[in-house]
């Protein structure tokens, strides 16, 4: 598991200068825990995690000589500056089921040859112990055709008993549709004659 080191920060220090000063600002809560902990994480430190792990991921937060297993709850991003702002974490309890999400990760794509493949869903949503969390999903999409659609109950943590899945099981997440090789004009045209 991966470890992230964080200080607690003081509520005296806007975010924004943190931000400033190279950290990423954040919060830790937990059902368990009698208050929610503010904590600042250096930036370079919370970039070098995010490379490799992201919402929903676990992570053994290293805080004031503390160990403590969270669980990445929220990553804000600030577009403008391409640099992460804020992460929250949510202190886990064992044996206690957490809400979570995994990122569908799609292997392969360039293997589709024919029709254009759409990924519809980029996470699943689901409750689990923290012993059973998922923190991605693998799906090897090289075999598609056109017409094929990959949905939530195909997908491998359907059938973990250990995760109660919360996004519908019906849901796309992948399909290979055909080529439309229309003229640009020719639906601008037609979208026209059916306003009128």
């Amino acid at each position: 598991m991966n470890t992230l080191k964080a200080e607690r920060r003081s509520m005296d220090t806007k975010a924004k200068k943190l931000r400033r000063e190279g950290y990423v600002t954040g919060i830790v809560f937990g059902r368990e825990m009698k208050e929610s902990i503010p904590v600042k994480i250096l930036k370079s430190d919370a970039e070098r995690f995010l490379k490799t792990s992201g919402k929903g991921s676990q992570v053994m937060l290293e805080l004031d000589g503390q160990s403590m297993d969270v669980l990445v709850k929220e990553v804000d991003y600030n577009p403008l500056k391409g640099q992460v702002d804020e992460m929250d974490f949510q202190a886990l309890v064992s044996g206690e089921k957490v809400h979570s999400v995994a990122e569908i990760h799609l292997l392969n794509h360039e293997k589709v040859a024919s029709g254009v493949l759409e990924q519809l869903l980029h996470e699943v949503s689901y409750k689990a112990v923290p012993a059973a969390l998922v923190e991605k999903i693998e799906l090897d999409v090289g075999d598609m055709r056109v017409g094929d659609t990959i949905k939530v109950k195909d997908l491998e943590i359907a059938s973990n008993k250990d995760v109660d899945l919360m996004t519908d099981l019906e849901a796309a997440v992948v399909t290979v549709s055909p080529v439309h090789n229309a003229e640009p004009e020719e639906s601008e045209e037609s979208e026209e004659s059916a306003e009128e």
